[in-house]
């Protein structure tokens, strides 16, 4: 069936898309097939304009299109089959005839297919399988507005594909409240719109908001209770708008007895269940009450709903930046998705909206949803823009993506990446990430499955991946007052295998089971599942192995950060372990993992771990003592005591040091002065005697920033640090001037002024140099020596008999004519044995001659 179909007139009038169909068929056919100019369209349309089962069965005749298909994008399972179903049943067919469809988890087409739903995620593979898209000629992109990572990355792919080599692919953006301008400038594209023939919904706000998320589910049913009491409310069906599946449970037993079908609609139904509630009613039967998720709010058509009570929630994934994943996360709907959720109720009838929020609310909601790309974690978009990249050569930063990716998440991203081997030094996509790329999962799950070592490891592999992506089928039913199951994973795959648990979810077990042969048949396996669970495991997750750390149940994480899990679990002793599920909350809550045997590594965590010798100053005994670690990121997996190398401890002693010179090393006198004396060198100007600037740096800073060079060479055989005092620190200092500068220093600045019969003890520590001997050494000099041929001043410090001085000079000579009188009064007072000449310039008692310097 190639060309155009036949429709009944009544339906095509009955659906108020249609009056936009002549304009839309004309923008998609503006031009011809070859000629290189794309035809894009953004249909606006509202809620119930029948745009998802029309428009796709209107094209099919199109000239441009020929024989080729059409692909139509849809953001939820449920509404890619409920879409399917419909078109089919428009026709007079069955789903996977001339309309099909295609999820994850099940598909129905055949070689006579044309119209082909598939899932966002879905479209991502087969454009990175096929980048041409041969055969087909027309991708929809329905609801567009909700902005999910795939469907931003499918809209990205097509344009690339689009403006490099299929200029003649039409692309159809179609939503109720999406931005139409800044939608068609983006495709080029013009925007047409379908006004709808909507009957009037009156809106009702509450008198107050529910004072938090828990009390929503009272809230709720207290308004149903409400509706189906009041005589005035109109008469049909309700649909009821609760975030999630544990508020419907809350809800669905808290109207037990009413005098209604109360019937849940999710994703994690069953396909049957939730066809019974997408199919017509019968005539004569009970008001129904549909409570779901935002599954409803776009694409679906709950029918004989004339009411709609919305809660104001939705579930949506958000980057925990605690944990670097995504999680889902209760947040308010924005003003866009009131309107599209209290539109369901004006499809067939005038209706009635309840919004359980206050007019004063709804004033602060946003305009539309946050797309998903600023909050989710961004591996798997980073993963398969690596692959289109290999294959179309279009980078991340040259890609048409609506919004482009926070840095800070990306990069996360490419780490993981990097981590996982998906990417190599330079970013590339490897081998290993392209084959992770084709298997349509999570990067962690996909390295997992790429692990699997044999046919019955990968079908192991598989049943893992599957438990990972579905919700838990042991976690308890909120209110139930079942305790939080287990963690160990195995406990979930004996479920798999046959095993019995009272209060295991069967919906979920059903899905988990779908899901893994799914995933067996992908890696081309049909063994019985057996292997190397934490093996497994710790190639997904290499950053969340755990180690136990102190009491039972406290761990910490190999990428950093800590996590708990219940004291009384069985795994709550184990050394080590990896974590497949966190839940953070105001901490990361273990929820599934597998126990790992330190000494039995997998070869995935073998490659990751490191070994070094380090070592450390005992703080008591100051002994330098090593261990051999093996870490894995953050964890110490092995350490034992090993001896220390000599160099090792050479550098530790001499750095710990440096720290401390004065505490410990043995600053004797003779070190003291000679520091002293070369700093007095370096600072005056005796460059030409080989001194000055030329000569090293003694000074404390300049000594600790140089221990490495001077000091740790000169350890060997020291072992702790109270080794380091027993070092001839004088002779360590000296070692550092070359015999030059040695022997210029001692000539230029000697250790003692020679004065004939003794000697004086010159003192660099001051500001100046200070020579210090009894009075009678000075007595017959007439002038103050000078250091370094007269370029260095020298004081004289004239003591007492007892040692203590009794005078300091620079000017001898004046000082003999001077002070001297006065200072001659007090020394024969206290010394009357002692000579005390009143000139002491012409004392004979001094040595002949002129004094002179010397060095010990």
């Amino acid at each position: 069936m190639s060309g155009a179909i036949t429709l009944s007139d009544a339906l095509v009038e009955s659906l108020p898309v249609s009056d936009a169909l002549p304009a839309l068929l004309a923008a998609l056919g503006r031009d011809e097939p070859g000629t290189g100019a794309a035809a894009n369209v953004v249909l606006i349309a509202p809620p119930g304009a029948g745009k998802t089962t029309l428009v796709p069965l209107a094209l099919l005749g199109a000239g441009w299109l020929g024989d080729r298909k059409i692909v139509m994008l849809e953001p939820r399972r449920l509404a890619t089959r409920a879409a399917a179903h419909r078109m089919a049943s428009l026709i007079g067919q069955q789903a996977g005839e001339l309309v099909g469809y295609r999820t994850r988890i099940d598909h129905a087409v055949s070689a006579r297919t044309r119209i082909e739903v598939v899932t966002e995620g879905l479209l991502v593979r087969r454009l990175l399988a096929d980048p041409l898209l041969d055969g087909v000629g027309c991708v929809i992109l329905d609801e567009v507005h909700e902005r999910s990572l795939d469907g931003d990355l499918a809209l990205a792919f097509c344009l690339d594909l689009q403006r490099t080599l299929r200029p003649e692919l039409r692309l159809l953006a179609m939503s109720a409240t999406v931005d139409g301008a800044a939608l068609s400038a983006r495709l080029q594209a013009p925007v047409i719109e379908s006004a709808g023939r909507l009957f009037e919904v009156e809106v009702r706000h509450a008198a107050r908001d529910p004072t938090g998320l828990r009390d929503l589910p009272d809230a709720m049913a207290r308004t149903l209770r409400g509706l189906l009491a009041d005589p005035a409310t109109p008469p049909g069906d309700i649909l009821a708008f609760l975030p999630g599946v544990g508020e419907i449970r809350r809800v669905a037993a808290a109207l037990a007895g009413v005098a209604a079908h109360v019937l849940p609609l999710h994703g994690e139904l069953p396909p049957a269940q939730q066809d019974l509630v997408l199919q017509a009613p019968a005539g004569d039967r009970a008001r129904r009450i549909v409570l779901a998720t935002s599954i409803a709010e776009t694409s679906l058509t709950v029918p004989g709903v004339r009411i709609v009570v919305d809660g104001g929630w939705r579930r949506a994934p958000r980057l925990d930046a605690g944990s670097g994943l995504s999680r889902l996360e209760t947040l308010r709907i924005s003003r866009a998705a009131a309107a599209q959720r209290s539109g369901r109720a004006g499809r067939e009838a005038p209706g009635l909206a309840v919004r359980l929020w206050t007019t004063t609310t709804q004033r602060s909601l946003a305009l539309h949803d946050r797309p998903e790309i600023f909050d989710a974690e961004l591996s798997g978009l980073r993963l398969d823009v690596a692959a289109w990249t290999a294959s179309m050569g279009t980078t991340l930063a040259d890609l048409p993506l609506p919004d482009p990716p926070p840095n800070g998440a990306s990069e996360a991203a490419r780490s993981l990446l990097a981590d996982l081997g998906a990417f190599d030094s330079s970013g590339a996509i490897t081998e290993v990430g392209q084959k992770m790329a084709t298997l349509g999962a999570h990067p962690r799950l996909a390295a997992m499955m790429l692990a699997a070592r044999n046919a019955a490891e990968r079908a192991l592999a598989a049943d893992l991946a599957a438990l990972l992506e579905e919700r838990d089928p042991l976690r308890p039913r909120p209110g139930s007052g079942v305790a939080d199951p287990p963690v160990d994973i195995a406990l979930r795959l004996a479920l798999l295998a046959g095993a019995d648990a009272p209060h295991a979810d069967r919906a979920s077990l059903a899905r988990i089971r779908q899901s893994a042969t799914q995933f067996r048949r992908r890696l081309g396996t049909s063994a019985p599942a057996h292997g190397d669970v934490a093996g497994l495991l710790a190639a997904a997750f290499p950053d969340r192995v755990a180690q136990r750390r102190g009491e039972p149940g406290a761990f910490r994480l190999s990428g950093g950060g800590s996590a708990r899990l219940g004291r009384d679990d069985a795994l709550a002793g184990a050394g080590l372990l990896v974590a497949a599920a966190l839940q953070v909350r105001t901490a990361a809550q273990i929820r599934l993992a597998a126990a790992l045997d330190p000494d039995a590594l997998p070869a995935s965590l073998l490659a990751r771990t490191t070994e070094q010798v380090e070592s450390a100053l005992d703080p008591v005994s100051g002994a330098v003592l090593s261990r051999r670690r093996t870490r894995l990121g953050a964890l110490v997996l092995r350490d034992r005591t090993v001896a220390a190398d000599p160099d090792e401890v050479a550098a530790l002693l001499a750095a710990t040091a440096a720290r401390n010179l004065r505490a410990t090393l043995d600053w004797s006198e003779a070190a003291c002065q000679l520091q002293a004396r070369v700093a007095v060198a370096r600072r005056a100007p005796l460059d030409d005697l080989g001194l000055g600037a030329a000569l090293p740096d003694l000074s404390d800073p300049a000594l600790a920033e140089r221990a490495q060079d001077w000091l740790a060479p000169r350890l060997a055989g020291c072992t702790k640090l109270a080794d380091l005092g027993t070092l001839d620190l004088h002779a360590l200092l000296r070692a550092q001037l070359d015999p030059r500068q040695a022997a210029s220093l001692d000539r230029a600045l000697p250790t003692h002024l020679d004065l004939g019969g003794s000697r004086a003890a010159i003192d660099y520590t001051g500001p100046e140099p200070l020579a210090s001997a009894r009075a009678q050494a000075f007595y017959g000099l007439t002038v103050t020596p000078t250091l370094a041929q007269g370029r260095v001043r020298l004081r004289l410090a004239l003591l007492s008999p007892a040692g203590r001085p009794a005078a300091i000079t620079g000017d001898l000579a004046s000082f003999w004519t001077g002070a001297w009188i006065e200072t001659r009064k007090d020394l024969r007072g206290r010394y009357p044995k002692h000579d005390w000449p009143e000139n002491p310039a012409l004392s004979s008692r001094a040595g002949a001659g002129h004094p002179r310097t010397s060095q010990r």
